[in-house]
C-alpha cells in the first residue's frame, strides 16, 4: 500500500498561482502513475491532471491545460501541482492519486486525504 500526503493547499485570489505537493511513501515510487484529481462542493470528483506510464509524458484537463503543470522530482517521491491563473472555478479539494501500470482511475486507485483550495474573485 502507498501513502500519499498533500500539501499546499489554501486561499489565493483569482489570478494568482499555488503550487501543491504530494510526499508518496510505502511503495518504490516508480511503481505508480502519479495524478491531481479534485472535487468541488456538489460535484464529482474529476482529473485534473496526471502522468502516463511512462513517468515522463502527462496530460491535462481541458479545463487547465496551459494554465496548471505536473511534475516531479523522483529522489523526494514528490510530485507537485503548479497552479496559475487561478479562478473561482477551480475552488476545490485537490488529491493526489497513486494507481498501478495499466490499471484505471477508481476507487481502487491509492488516495491522499486532500488539500483544500479557495479562489477568491
Amino acid at each position: 500500500q502507498v501513502q500519499l500526503v498533500e500539501s499546499g493547499g489554501g486561499l489565493v485570489q483569482a489570478g494568482g498561482s499555488l503550487r501543491l505537493s504530494c510526499v508518496v511513501s510505502g511503495r518504490t515510487f516508480s511503481s505508480y502513475v502519479m495524478g491531481w484529481f479534485r472535487q468541488a462542493p456538489g460535484k464529482e470528483r474529476e482529473f485534473v491532471a496526471a502522468y502516463r506510464s511512462s513517468g515522463i509524458t502527462t496530460y491535462y484537463a481541458d479545463s487547465v491545460k496551459g494554465r496548471f503543470t505536473i511534475s516531479r522530482d523522483n529522489a523526494k517521491s514528490t510530485i507537485y501541482l503548479q497552479m496559475n491563473h487561478l479562478n473561482p472555478e477551480d475552488t476545490a479539494v485537490y488529491y493526489c492519486a497513486a494507481k498501478p501500470h495499466g490499471s484505471a482511475w477508481d476507487d481502487s486507485s491509492s488516495w491522499g486525504q486532500g488539500t483544500q483550495v479557495t479562489v477568491s474573485s
